[in-house]
């Protein structure tokens, strides 16, 4: 498996999904009540919603660019600059679902270029100054991949926290074309 194969379905598929979310919560919550949950948090200390959805978005964009040895483009720091303020600017559904649509082209772009070898070396700078120094395949497995699925759970415990109608086979929806029916006794 390349690191392509990993990286990009995962992106693909968790993004169209957190998607899918927003729009149960619309559903669900009509006449404007579901973009009173972009300001949500799970706990005082943490990020809101509409936070989450824009770093789980960054997260993707940045494995994909990492992963490509390219540079981050400008919007990559004006997407992060979003998500740090998306608590007193939350946007709209909308604008969270424009950013998930944004990310989803920028990694089916992107993906093509990811060739990097696993075992390529990558010093990942933290805003901390601390550096991870990893392989591409441990950045890949242990660092980018959790850090966007951190973002994408911490959505999903949102939602589901303010009360949003989501289990087990909304997280999995990706998976119903992989079930098959138990053979006949």
């Amino acid at each position: 498996m390349t690191l392509q194969d990993l990286v990009v379905p995962t992106y693909v598929q968790m993004l169209g999904t957190l998607s899918q979310w927003l729009d149960k919560a619309e559903a669900q919550q009509p006449d404007g009540g579901a973009e009173a949950l972009l300001v949500a948090r799970l706990a005082p200390d943490m990020f809101p919603l509409a936070t989450q959805i824009r770093f789980a978005c960054r997260q993707a964009q940045e494995g994909v660019f990492r992963l490509s040895d390219r540079e981050f483009p400008p919007s990559l720091q004006v997407l992060l600059d979003e998500a740090r303020n998306a608590g007193d600017a939350p946007g709209t559904l909308a604008d969270a679902r424009a950013r998930i649509v944004e990310t989803l082209g920028v990694v089916e772009a992107a993906a093509a270029g990811i060739t990097m070898d696993a075992s390529a070396p990558i010093a990942h700078a933290l805003p901390n100054g601390m550096v991870l120094d990893l392989t591409a395949g441990q950045y890949a497995r242990d660092w980018a991949l959790p850090q966007f699925y951190f973002h994408v759970v911490t959505a999903y415990s949102i939602l589901r926290a303010q009360g949003v109608a989501l289990g087990k086979a909304d997280y999995v929806a990706h998976m119903v074309a992989c079930f098959r029916q138990p053979a006949a006794s």
